[in-house]
């Protein structure tokens, strides 16, 4: 189906939300699905609101997400001169009329009716009685109003939602262009989608109120109005829309968190479809599985701690080199001078990647390879770097500086010999050891960490850690 084009057309007043990203993940999938285009389109059109960072934000987001774009992207603010082409056809088609209440006047009727629990419409006050062009006023200030049929019913057939109905009773008369001329959104996204010639829009079902006044504009305008999807909104945990509140929702936090645009495209492509019981699906795969058919009319409910298990997948997935460059700018981020040796950082890497679900955890668990001291958690110092561990620190330090091979299996031996020595349990000298060299009880295994730290930071810190006992065996007597 070459003829399917699709659009993702966010309004640049901020970052892009995460349900903005399923959206033009949707969108995009579709369209590749189908053998068809997809086309991004920036709606600026609120001047006061939209800003240059948040176009550049949406524009790094969409590209960080791979979700690459056949046309775009395109900005209403440089196509008003079609905007009102197509408001003048439709005031000599009589499809549309000027309307001189002021802002005062209808909401003093919007008032009196809320007051009478009617529904705030306008009430054709302006309405030419026929269907006519109606010469525009001069000296007072108007807008530009849609004639919408007064009887019968708007039908969208959605391929979400089904079949609904919209009585046109219950349509009034929507504003095109305001006072100052500027064309209003719903006028503007019809107009654009019939000029790029889109034929899906999948977009959240909070647009559905503006989908029969969007139908009767593409009618009066000569088109036949696309195929409609509604897809429910993300909610959050409490089953509320998804905000602020229930954590990050912008696609650059979830990028600043070390989360991997895969694993964000994977989970956001199963919040509202799914394909069998299939849970982790490659680029490949959600192109081609992926259909409208199969999303679900329920809304799907964020769970960060799914998330979070994808990331570690794709994570864990990663090859090593790969993986270790991965954190470079995380270790930039977290002011650590960038190793030279890239083969050392793919050790560190190695080291911690079983453990660590994001990139910022695997660098936060990095920091006693990279920093040049450690901090000592009190509670593991008091616990294990004691005198009665004194002098075992001591005996690994001297077998380690004496050490011909300084590799896993030498070190190994090193702890073999002490504990069989000294009849005494691994865990004996193994503790005190890791929390002289990483600060607290947990880490990678003691061999390992020893062997990435090398020979000269493992003695520095044992020599430290013999000090910190001397230190505090004063202090406490």
């Amino acid at each position: 189906m070459p003829h399917i084009r699709t659009r993702f057309a966010p309004s640049p007043t901020g970052y892009l939300h995460i349900g903005g990203a399923r959206t033009a993940l949707f969108n995009y999938l579709y369209a590749r699905h189908c053998g068809g285009k997809f086309v991004l389109r920036i709606e600026d059109t609120d001047r006061k609101r939209s800003t240059p960072e948040a176009i550049d934000a949406i524009l790094w987001s969409m590209e960080w997400l791979q979700l690459e774009w056949d046309e775009g992207p395109f900005y209403q603010t440089e196509r008003m001169d079609l905007y009102r082409e197509r408001i003048q056809a439709l005031l000599n088609a009589g499809d549309a009329y000027p309307c001189v209440c002021t802002p005062e006047t209808l909401d003093a009727k919007r008032q009196a009716a809320l007051a009478e629990k009617r529904k705030p419409m306008y009430d054709g006050t302006c309405r030419p009685p026929e269907r006519a062009a109606v010469p525009l006023p001069e000296g007072v200030p108007y807008t530009i109003r849609f004639r919408s049929p007064e009887s019968g019913a708007t039908v969208v057939d959605d391929k979400v939602k089904g079949r609904v109905e919209f009585h046109n009773t219950e349509l009034d008369d929507l504003i095109l262009a305001r006072s100052d001329g500027s064309p209003t959104y719903n006028f503007c996204v019809v107009c654009d989608d019939i000029d790029m010639g889109i034929t899906h829009i999948i977009r959240g079902d909070d647009h559905l109120s503006n989908t029969p006044r969007q139908m009767q504009l593409y009618r009066a305008l000569g088109s036949e109005p696309p195929v409609f999807a509604h897809v429910p909104l993300i909610l959050g945990e409490d089953k509320k829309r998804l905000s602020k509140r229930h954590g990050a929702t912008s696609v650059t936090a979830y990028r600043d968190m070390g989360y991997y645009p895969d694993a964000l495209n994977n989970y956001l492509v199963r919040l509202g479809w799914s394909h069998g019981d299939q849970e982790i699906f490659d680029a490949r795969e959600m192109v081609e599985k992926f259909d409208i058919d199969a999303v679900g009319k329920s809304s799907a409910v964020f769970n960060p701690e799914k998330l979070l298990w994808l990331n570690a997948h794709y994570l864990k997935e990663r090859p090593m080199s790969r993986l270790a460059e991965d954190t470079l700018p995380y270790l930039a981020a977290k002011g650590y001078p960038i190793p030279e040796d890239r083969s050392w950082l793919e050790k560190i890497v190695e080291t911690l990647r079983e453990r660590a679900k994001s990139l910022v955890e695997l660098v936060d668990m990095a920091h006693y390879f990279l920093a040049d001291t450690v901090e000592i958690d009190e509670k593991a110092g008091r616990k294990h770097l004691v005198p009665e561990t004194r002098n075992l620190l001591q005996e690994v330090s001297v077998r380690l500086r004496n050490l011909a091979d300084f590799n896993e299996d030498g070190i190994e031996q090193v702890f073999g010999d002490i504990v069989a020595e000294r009849d005494i349990k691994l865990g004996k000298v193994a503790q005190p050891v890791r929390v002289a060299l990483t600060g607290s009880t947990v880490s990678p295994g003691i061999y390992e960490v020893i062997d990435v730290l090398g020979r000269g930071a493992t003695l520095a810190r044992l020599a430290a850690s013999i000090r910190y006992i001397d230190t505090h065996s004063s202090a406490a007597k």
